[in-house]
């Protein structure tokens, strides 16, 4: 069976005040969203590779949409994240079928690489269901700066029989950073951690 894809939803948020103080640069992350069919709802299925191969198209697809909404080059992105909502049909291993198996190396490669593990979230809700997609530095979980999430949600989704796949790329860290840690010039970027 084919991916089919009800709707595409791109979200683009760019701070440039916080706490009364501009951010300059302003800090930009965007949320590239496919409200997909579920093949396996109202049943159970023991082979999932129908889904883990879904999640291995759109790791590609909404990699290359979230950057394109950014308007930024592969290089330019800092940090990514991964979440999916499942309709009540379905069940919470409809999500990680998607987003695990298969999902980040196409998710990488629009972006041109990353070495830390991509972090995620998942859940089961009805339309307008939110979800807060985490996020860090992609080539270096531990640079603080870049811990945050975005928050995603699609108005009439997922529907019984569907999934919200979210896919998340930044251009810059949170607002005004300031609690230490590593920073992204001190990020040796070896092992995705430090």
């Amino acid at each position: 069976m084919a991916m089919e894809i009800r709707k595409i939803v791109k979200i683009v948020e760019e701070v440039r005040m916080e706490m009364g103080r501009p951010v300059d640069p302003p800090t930009r992350r965007a949320a590239a969203v496919a409200v997909i069919k579920n093949p396996f709802a109202g049943g159970y299925q023991e082979n999932l590779d129908e889904l883990i191969d879904i999640g291995e198209k759109l790791g590609g697809i909404l990699g290359s949409m979230a950057l394109e909404a950014l308007g930024i080059r592969p290089e330019q992105a800092q940090s990514y994240g991964k979440g999916a909502i499942v309709g009540p049909r379905g069940e919470l291993e409809h999500a990680a079928a998607i987003l695990h198996p298969k999902l980040g190396g196409p998710f990488r490669d629009a972006l041109g690489g990353g070495k830390a593990l991509i972090p995620s979230a998942k859940k089961i809700g009805g339309p307008g269901t939110e979800i807060d997609v985490p996020v860090h530095y992609k080539d270096a979980a531990f640079v603080r700066s870049h811990f945050d999430a975005m928050p995603v949600r699609v108005q009439d989704a997922p529907r019984g029989d569907e999934i919200v796949v979210a896919l998340v790329v930044t251009g810059s860290g949170r607002p005004l950073p300031r609690v230490g840690g590593l920073r992204i010039d001190q990020a040796q970027k070896e092992d995705g951690l430090r």
